[in-house]
């Protein structure tokens, strides 16, 4: 494959909506979202407003089976990965490359145990939080998609260029095994210290507690990155710490967002994560395991 067409978005969220306005604009003959029967409908008769803009996108369901794709964006929760996975399985053929921009660091390693390493390109999103209510989701564009391979596994050069062209922003890594954890250290901190006291970015940065409590967070993140042998993992506090700062002040978290809204939250494979790892090392996490208790007992709030 020189080049990508067609492709294929799974999920529609606050995430997904952003990559499919973006492709929908540059070529929207050659994009297809993929969705369930009941979302199909719930969707073609109140399509989704994105920044202002009312979007009506091409659905297909699962059981397609003369649509492939060229490039399969996976923008689901993590609790939808394994339907997510089962339901891309018509649309893959042999050059077609993976990406998942779910949080955590499991994903990748997950589809590629069905679809093999040479499709997947390992990625994540990073920016300002995206706002949904309802069908209306709002992003002020300041975000990349950070992407990388692993012993060259995959030509992303495909992938560059493709972004290029529809004008998705990025950021190509070097190290993207550690950029991940990266992301996992600020998504470990920040969603949920916010998701418990319910602050924005701007008002956890002011509080000087706050800013110790995210510290000794992420310390327990590095234990276990150290453990795992995750290159230059003696930087991640300096650079968690760096990345925090530079975070939109009135942005809320995407977990903030979740309790919110009501919605169950991804703590599993964030604090959850890293209890299991730190047993796994036999490391203790007493901050970890106190946070995932607590958003346990909001999550049991809301039901």
């Amino acid at each position: 494959m020189k080049e990508i067409n067609n492709v294929l978005i799974c999920g529609l969220g606050a995430i997904g909506c952003i990559y499919a306005a973006k492709i929908q604009k540059f070529n929207p003959d050659n994009l297809k979202i993929l969705v369930d029967k009941k979302r199909y409908k719930n969707y073609i008769k109140n399509p989704l407003t994105f920044n202002g803009e009312k979007i009506q996108f091409n659905y297909v369901l699962p059981d397609e089976k003369e649509y492939k794709a060229d490039l399969i964006i996976i923008a689901t929760k993590n609790n939808g990965l394994i339907e997510a996975v089962k339901n891309i399985k018509n649309f893959v053929h042999k050059d077609t490359i993976i990406i998942s921009l779910l949080n955590g660091i499991d994903s990748e390693n997950y589809i590629a145990e069905y679809y093999g390493k040479d499709k997947i390109v390992y990625s994540y999103f990073i920016g300002h939080s995206a706002f949904r209510n309802g069908r209306q989701i709002s992003q002020d564009g300041v975000y990349s998609t950070v992407f990388g391979t692993i012993d060259n596994n995959v030509n992303a050069d495909i992938l560059k260029d493709y972004f290029d062209k529809t004008g998705i922003k990025y950021q190509i890594s070097e190290d993207i095994i550690y950029s991940m954890w990266l992301k996992f250290a600020l998504n470990i901190s920040a969603n949920q210290v916010s998701a418990i006291l319910h602050l924005t970015f701007g008002e956890m940065l002011k509080n000087k507690e706050c800013m110790e409590l995210f510290k000794n967070i992420i310390t327990e993140v590095q234990s276990i990155a150290i453990a795992e042998n995750i290159k230059n993992a003696d930087r991640l506090i300096e650079d968690a710490m760096s990345a925090l700062n530079k975070m939109s002040p009135d942005g809320k978290t995407s977990m903030l967002q979740d309790i919110e809204a009501k919605r169950k939250t991804e703590v599993d494979i964030f604090a959850g994560k890293i209890i299991e790892l730190g047993q796994k090392h036999n490391i203790p996490t007493p901050y970890n395991t106190c946070l995932y208790n607590m958003i346990k007992i909001i999550e049991k709030t809301m039901a």
